[in-house]
């Protein structure tokens, strides 16, 4: 009997310590698999996936600086937003290490509720310095101010004595501008444009900027090709001997006549006749003109980036050129400006507002370089109110789903959402809200601050007491307004500037394309 208690006991410790070994052992090796596994990328800890202190918006990379993580930034104290990639970051693009360095120069008279989401797209996708030249609404005291705390943000306005410097002006002494001048309503802001982004390069160069681009407050950069989305990474991409990129300009298509923020509300446009085949082109023209004078309502020739350098000037609002040689462009096929055309019913009004032109056709050609700006201006000057409501419907308004469709699957309507998610994530984060109450932190109460934001962005634009470009010069000498007589005197180096044009229409259609077109 002992002997065999002896044995069972034997036994009993042998399969405890074999029970025992197998309960240390087995943890040891789930743990060294699952470091396995994580350090291959097996794994993934959803908090870590989703945290957006570890991971940012796609092309964001380096952009951002996050605040200190003992302390909370205005924009986590007052909101909890639901889109996480803004929580807490700072748009300081000071950083020397930021390549390249790209600036964007605007003349803009819009308020606040434009301005800023457009400021803060672009610092997304990684522009660094904006240079604003602003009058009307942008100029009032409450707007410019609450631009001004915008790191890399400055805000030049427009007074007497910018106007007099302007008139001694290279550009204003040269010819290849000239068919622009003592015209008023669009060539005159053309005129102001171009003299903007004179002095615009300069002030570029002198903060270290690569790049600089002339960009319209209603206007979108979408980087479209590059390996982010990021403007950075596409202009870094592009090859060093190029002077400038020509980015195709897409034309928004709204489906409502009620829009109130078009870059928050507005995801269909039309592609660039650069960036279509031309026989989708040609073949759909009639049908996506829609009864319209052109393609598009306005200008389809897009815009342009130029690399900052010896000698660079602008060759009007569209176009960067150079004083000593014939730059290299390269146009970009991907990649375009999404421009928002007429997107809200009241725009019509808001271009009436600011023309002194008489509604005949013939008037409207000394306002107004495109037709269908010229029709619209006679509509918004002789119509009802429900007569413009319904002339603004049938030709700006896309209201028939079966040819939306139709032109969608052509490949001549797309969809583009990114800025649209970017701005509402900006917007629900608090970045607007914050840097307005900061700005009215200084001066006034917010509830007053905002209330005297909102009249200024709802009043019609003033003149700020600048003179305008037609009489630029006029003060100075009679060396300016010698300029009426002058002959144009485009050459290779200094060509006439490139004034916003239409796309390609039905008469510049080769004729064997356009017996095939008209018997479709």
């Amino acid at each position: 009997m002992a002997g065999l208690h002896s044995s069972s006991s034997s036994s009993f410790q042998t399969l405890a310590s074999r029970l025992l070994l197998l309960l240390t052992v087995l943890p040891l090796t789930l743990a060294v698999f699952a470091f396995f596994l994580q350090w291959r990328g097996g794994l993934t800890d959803p908090l870590t996936r989703w945290s957006p202190d570890h991971h940012q918006f796609p092309g964001m990379a380096g952009l951002l600086d996050h605040s200190s993580s003992d302390c909370l930034g205005p924009l986590a104290r007052t909101h909890s937003p639901s889109f996480p990639y803004y929580r807490d970051w700072e748009f300081d693009f000071s950083a020397s290490d930021l390549t390249p360095k790209i600036c964007i120069q605007t003349s803009t008279s819009a308020g606040l509720e434009q301005t800023l989401p457009w400021i803060y797209y672009h610092k997304v996708i990684g522009v660094s310095n904006f240079l604003l030249f602003v009058e009307g609404k942008a100029a009032s005291p409450n707007v410019s101010k609450v631009l001004e705390t915008i790191p890399g943000v400055k805000v030049i306005h427009r007074t007497r004595e910018l106007e007099e410097q302007q008139a001694k002006s290279r550009i204003w002494n040269e010819t290849w501008l000239s068919s622009f001048f003592y015209k008023p309503c669009n060539y005159e802001l053309f005129v102001k444009q171009s003299l903007n982004m004179e002095m615009a390069i300069v002030m570029a160069r002198e903060a270290g900027m690569d790049w600089i681009i002339h960009l319209d407050t209603d206007e979108l950069i979408y980087p479209a090709g590059a390996r982010e989305y990021s403007l950075r990474q596409l202009l870094s991409d592009v090859p060093g001997d190029a002077d400038a990129v020509i980015f195709p300009n897409y034309e928004s298509s709204v489906e409502r006549d009620d829009i109130k923020e078009p870059f928050s509300e507005v995801s269909m446009f039309k592609k660039n006749y650069d960036h279509l085949p031309k026989d989708v082109y040609f073949g759909n023209y009639k049908e996506a003109t829609r009864g319209n004078p052109n393609y598009f309502l306005t200008y389809g020739n897009g815009k342009s980036a130029a690399r900052i350098q010896d000698h660079l000037r602008p060759n009007g609002a569209h176009r960067w050129h150079n004083y000593m040689k014939t730059p290299n462009e390269i146009k970009l096929e991907e990649a375009a400006i999404l421009h928002y055309t007429y997107p809200k019913f009241s725009d019509l009004t808001s271009r009436r507002d600011r023309c002194g032109c008489k509604p005949t056709k013939e008037d409207v050609k000394r306002c107004f370089m495109l037709e269908f700006d010229r029709a619209a201006f006679i509509i918004a000057s002789t119509a009802t109110q429900d007569e413009m409501l319904s002339w603004y419907r049938e030709r700006i308004v896309w209201t028939d789903k079966s040819l939306n469709l139709k032109l969608s699957r052509k490949g001549i309507l797309t969809r583009i959402y990114a800025p649209m998610s970017i701005i509402q994530g900006l917007k629900e984060s608090g970045v607007f809200s914050s840097l307005i109450a900061s700005a009215a932190q200084a001066t006034l109460s917010k509830d007053q601050f905002l209330s005297s934001v909102e009249s200024s962005n709802s009043s019609r634009e003033t003149t700020s007491g600048a003179i305008t470009s037609r009489k630029i010069g006029k003060t100075i000498d009679s060396q300016a307004t010698a300029r009426k007589v002058l002959e144009f005197t485009g050459d290779t180096f200094n060509p006439l500037a490139v004034a916003p044009l239409p796309p390609p229409g039905l008469d510049d259609l080769p004729s064997e394309t356009q017996m095939f077109t008209e018997s479709q």
